[in-house]
């Protein structure tokens, strides 16, 4: 209670004058995949700070976009101290801090998850709107688009499984999934089933008889026991056999022209994989 009146109190000594017609002028982002989109869509003296995972180029794809900028942690009282007027929030934003935000008075723009490519155009959209360069919105999705139809399906839809981190894979019904069907081929997973969490057990995976085995793995020299499970001889034994490839998390995570690339990496093996007598 006392830190929402402290917060109160900061905000409107320091809450900016804006004009409703015009662009936001202090974008503060919380989110990852909003810093993505922001940092492809706004000026760049619109943009007041990003997470701090934005400049890290293992996860992020606009770490150079980002090199310079100020970063913050999502804390409350470092969001405020920055006198935003437009906040950009993800679904895995820290609730205590989006609802104290809104509780004292910024305007909060929370992005979802979407679950299909017609979703992640709306949500380009939106972020471009909201930052006042809807022009800059069509043409990533223009992008986006472009990307997708220069992809080379297969002849013939082979049967894909993700294997990520923990054993977690991309469940029917997500954009990981959407993605798979994009490249012309099945998602694995469907016919297996996962737990709760999302995950597949090892030997369900290597009894599937899987024409791909798509590897989310890490970058080199950076293991993790995450990772462990990815180098285990069932899969090196399927890499040597040529039914493998690596797709890197951030091309998955977020909704951005960047995914038309994981479907292309799925088509082009798949394409190499039907090649081999």
């Amino acid at each position: 209670m006392r830190l929402r009146r402290a917060l109160a109190a900061l905000a409107a000594l320091t809450f900016p004058c804006t004009a409703t017609a015009g662009a936001p002028a202090r974008v503060v982002s919380l989110n990852l995949c909003a810093d993505e989109l922001i940092l492809r869509l706004a000026d760049r003296e619109q943009v007041m700070a990003v997470t701090h995972l934005a400049r890290d180029p293992r996860g992020s794809t606009v770490a150079a976009q980002a090199a310079g900028l100020p970063v913050t942690r999502g804390l409350s009282e470092e969001i405020v101290a920055l006198r935003p007027d437009l906040v950009v929030a993800g679904a895995f934003t820290t609730r205590m801090t989006v609802g104290m935000l809104k509780r004292v008075g910024f305007p909060v723009l929370e992005l979802g998850v979407p679950a299909d490519l017609d979703g992640v155009r709306t949500q380009i959209r939106t972020v471009a709107g909201a930052l006042g360069h809807a022009d800059r919105g069509e043409a990533l999705v223009a992008d986006l688009d472009a990307r997708l139809a220069r992809i080379v399906r297969p002849a013939r839809p082979l049967r894909v499984l993700v294997l990520r981190p923990s054993a977690f894979t991309v469940a029917p019904g997500g954009l990981g999934d959407a993605l798979i069907r994009a490249a012309g081929l099945s998602n694995v997973a469907a016919e297996l089933g996962q737990d709760r969490l999302g995950q597949v057990p090892l030997e369900a995976a290597a009894f599937s008889d899987a024409d791909l085995i798509a590897l989310d793995e890490d970058e080199p020299g950076t293991p993790s026991l995450a990772d462990t499970l990815l180098r285990h001889p069932v899969l090196d034994a399927l890499r040597r056999q040529g039914r493998t490839l690596s797709i890197p998390n951030r091309l998955w995570t977020c909704p951005g022209p960047q995914v038309a690339e994981v479907a292309a990496r799925l088509a082009e093996a798949a394409r190499a994989r039907l090649a081999v007598p």
